[in-house]
């Protein structure tokens, strides 16, 4: 099976850290402005799904959902979430040291796409 989204050891890192402080964790990507493009963590709970939501996977434990609508654009492509220095602003959790999400991405290679091919979201 193929991954859909994946971690960076920064990133795992940082969630570990998150989760310590304040329980388990999720991510949303929603897309659109105010940094909506990239992962946003959140409490568990704290951020409710949609029926239209899709579920990519779990990095370093925490469920990672990306909106329907984004799904759309990002549908051959594998997502890694990273961590680096700066505050990612006001609609996630950041690091308690300064650090924040990110999202990188690289397309699927010819043998990713048929393997996905046959996968329903």
């Amino acid at each position: 099976m193929v991954e859909r989204v994946s971690a960076t050891p920064a990133a795992l890192e940082l969630i570990a850290t998150l989760t310590r402080l304040h329980g388990p964790v999720m991510f949303f990507q929603s897309g659109g402005c105010c940094e909506n493009s990239v992962p946003l963590c959140y409490p568990a709970g704290e951020f409710k799904t949609s029926p239209n939501d899709v579920y990519l996977g779990m990095v370093g434990g925490a469920p990672y959902y990306m909106s329907g609508r984004e799904f759309e654009f990002y549908r051959n492509t594998h997502l890694i979430v990273d961590a680096v220095q700066g505050r990612g602003g006001t609609f996630a959790l950041d690091g308690p040291d300064g650090t924040t999400f990110i999202g990188r991405s690289r397309l699927f290679t010819d043998e990713e796409l048929v393997s996905i091919a046959s996968e329903v979201p």
